[in-house]
C-alpha cells in the first residue's frame, strides 16, 4: 500500500445522494446550456448534424452501461481516475484525475458562455464585451458558493433546476414537432466536407452535451447504496436525455431558418417566437435555460472539486485538494481553483476568441474522451483477464461488445476534434508530468540511490526498496514478484 491511503479504504465523506438526487445529478450535469445553444454550433453543417447527433447517442450509451458496470467493481468516489488507477496503475490514474479536472472547469467556462448568451435576452443585449465578461463570472460564482454550503444542498439545488429544465425541453421536443417546416433545413450537407467528415466534425461538438454522464460515478462516494444507485442514476438519466436530445434539436431545425440559427445565440427561444408568434415564450425558453445553466454549473462545480479530492487522497494531487473543510465535508481548494480557473478562461476566450462556446467546446471534449478511453479500457482489463471466469460467455460477449463500441466511440470523437483542438488538449494534458514528478518527489519515489551497491548473495534478490505507489500486482501476483527478480539476476550473471 502506498504511503497514502486508497480512496476506496479511507472514510468518505457522508452519503446524503439517493437514486433521484443522483440521477438529478447526472441529468443536470448532462443537460446544462449546451443544449440550448448546441442546435447553432451544429448548424454551419446543416441536418447532416442530426445523424452525428444520432451516433454520439448510441455511443453515449454504451459510455452509460460501461460506467455502470464500473461503478459496481469500484463503488468510490472518482469515477474514471479510480477506475484507470485500479485497472493500469497510479500514474494512469494521474493523468485521469488531471485530465478530467481540466476537463470540468474548461467545461464551466463553455457552459457559462452559453449561459450568458440566454441572460442577454433579457440584459446587454447590444452584447458589450466587458458586460458579458461580468455576467459570466457572476454564473460561475453563484454556484461555487452554493457548493461551498455542502453536498445536500447541492442535491436539492440539483432536484429543482433538473425538474424546471425539463418543461421547456420536454415540450420542444413534443409539440414543437407539430410545427416543423422542411424549407428551413436548407442544404443536408452544409458544410463543403465529404459526408464522413462532417458527420465525424459535428459529433465531436455533440459529444458535449453528454458530458456529465459520468457524475454519479464520480461522487459514488456520496450515494447511498453506490453498487445499486450509481449504475442506475447512470443509465436512467442519459436515456432520458438522450430523448429529449434529439428530438427538441430536430424541432429547434425545423422551426428556425438555417440562416437565423447560424447566427442565434439563443437558438430555443428563437424556435418558442417562431411558433408562438411575439417573444412571451421565447422569454420563457430564455429563463428555463438561466434555470438550467444553474444547474449544470452546480453540478460541474461539485466535479470540479471530487475527482481532485479522490486523488488527493491517495497522494495523487496536490494535498490542499483532500482537505474537507466544516460540518459536511466540502472540499473548499478545489471549488474555489476550479472556478478561478474556469473564470480566468472564460475571460481570455471572450477578449481573445472569436468562436468562444465552440472552441472551449472542443477542448472539454477532448480532455473528457481520454478518462472515457482509459475508462473504456480498464473494463476490458477486467473483463478479459480479471473477471472473465465470473461471467457467463453471453455476459462476456455482451460487455465486451459494449466496451469495445465505448472505445471506438472515444476515438472517433478525438478525431473530429479537429488538428489544433487535439494539440491544445495534448499541450494541457502534458502540463501534468511535472505536477506528477513533483508529487512522487516529495513522497520520496524519486530518490536519490545507491551508485556503488555491494556484492549480493547469489542465492536471493536485492534489498532494493520498491515504491509501494507501483501496483505491481495489477499485472503480477505478488508471491510471484521476488522469484522474477531472482530469475533476472541469474539471467544476468
Amino acid at each position: 500500500m502506498s504511503s497514502t491511503q486508497r480512496s476506496d479504504e479511507r472514510p468518505s465523506p457522508r452519503a446524503a445522494l439517493g437514486l433521484p438526487s443522483a440521477t438529478a445529478l447526472v441529468i443536470g450535469s448532462i443537460i446544462g446550456t449546451g443544449v440550448f445553444a448546441l442546435p447553432s454550433a451544429l448548424a454551419p453543417y446543416g441536418p447532416i448534424s442530426l445523424v452525428a447527433f444520432g451516433a454520439v447517442t448510441l455511443g453515449a450509451l454504451a459510455l452509460a452501461v460501461t460506467f455502470g458496470a464500473l461503478s459496481k467493481r469500484v463503488p468510490a468516489s472518482g469515477g474514471p481516475y479510480v477506475y484507470a488507477r485500479e485497472a493500469f496503475g497510479e500514474f494512469a490514474g494521474f493523468l485521469n484525475a488531471w485530465s478530467y479536472w481540466i476537463t470540468a472547469w474548461a467545461g464551466n467556462a463553455a457552459i457559462v458562455v452559453a449561459w450568458v448568451g440566454y441572460v442577454e435576452v433579457f440584459v446587454n443585449t447590444g452584447h458589450r464585451t466587458a458586460m458579458s465578461v461580468l455576467i459570466a463570472l457572476v454564473g460561475l460564482w453563484i454556484p461555487a458558493a452554493i457548493n461551498l454550503t455542502g453536498v445536500r444542498n447541492i442535491g436539492a439545488v440539483q432536484v429543482v433546476t433538473t425538474v424546471l429544465k425539463f418543461i421547456p425541453l420536454v415540450f420542444m421536443a413534443t409539440i414543437g414537432l407539430l410545427f416543423i417546416d422542411p424549407h428551413n433545413f436548407g442544404s443536408f450537407n452544409a458544410s463543403g466536407q465529404s459526408a464522413l467528415g462532417a458527420i465525424s466534425a459535428a459529433a465531436a461538438i455533440a459529444l458535449f452535451s453528454y458530458l456529465g454522464l459520468e457524475a454519479a460515478s464520480v461522487v459514488a462516494g456520496r450515494v447511498r447504496k453506490p453498487g445499486r444507485n450509481v449504475p442506475r442514476a447512470t443509465v436512467y438519466g442519459t436515456l432520458a436525455c438522450a430523448v429529449i436530445y434529439i428530438l427538441g434539436t430536430l424541432a429547434v431545425f425545423g422551426t428556425v431558418s438555417h440562416g437565423e440559427l447560424g447566427a442565434s445565440t439563443a437558438p430555443f427561444t428563437d424556435a418558442a417566437n417562431n411558433i408562438f408568434g411575439g417573444t412571451w415564450a421565447g422569454d420563457t425558453v430564455a429563463v428555463a435555460a438561466i434555470i438550467s445553466g444553474i444547474g449544470a454549473l452546480n453540478g460541474w462545480t461539485m466535479l470540479c472539486a471530487e475527482m481532485p479530492y479522490a486523488a488527493a487522497r491517495d497522494g495523487l494531487f496536490p494535498g490542499a485538494f483532500a482537505k474537507l473543510r466544516g460540518e459536511n465535508g466540502v472540499p473548499v481548494f478545489g471549488i474555489v481553483a476550479s472556478t478561478v480557473l474556469a473564470s480566468l478562461i472564460t475571460v481570455f476566450s471572450y477578449t481573445r476568441f472569436d468562436d468562444v462556446f465552440t472552441k472551449i467546446v472542443l477542448l472539454s471534449v477532448l480532455t473528457a474522451v481520454i478518462p472515457y478511453l482509459f475508462s473504456a479500457a480498464a473494463q476490458l482489463y477486467w473483463l478479459l483477464v480479471r473477471g472473465r471466469e465470473n461471467l457467463s460467455p453471453r455476459r462476456l460477449a455482451r460487455d465486451i461488445t459494449v466496451s469495445v463500441l465505448a472505445m471506438a466511440f472515444s476515438y472517433w470523437s478525438i478525431q473530429g476534434s479537429g488538428y489544433q483542438t487535439v494539440y491544445y488538449g495534448l499541450f494541457v494534458l502534458l502540463l501534468g508530468l511535472p505536477v506528477y514528478v513533483w508529487l512522487k518527489r516529495g513522497q520520496g519515489v524519486y530518490g536519490e540511490q545507491p551508485t556503488a551497491p555491494g556484492p549480493l548473495p547469489d542465492d536471493r534478490a536485492p534489498e532494493t526498496a520498491i515504491p509501494t505507489a507501483k501496483r505491481i500486482s495489477h499485472a503480477v501476483p505478488t508471491s510471484r514478484t521476488g522469484a522474477l527478480r531472482r530469475n533476472r539476476l541469474r539471467n544476468r550473471d
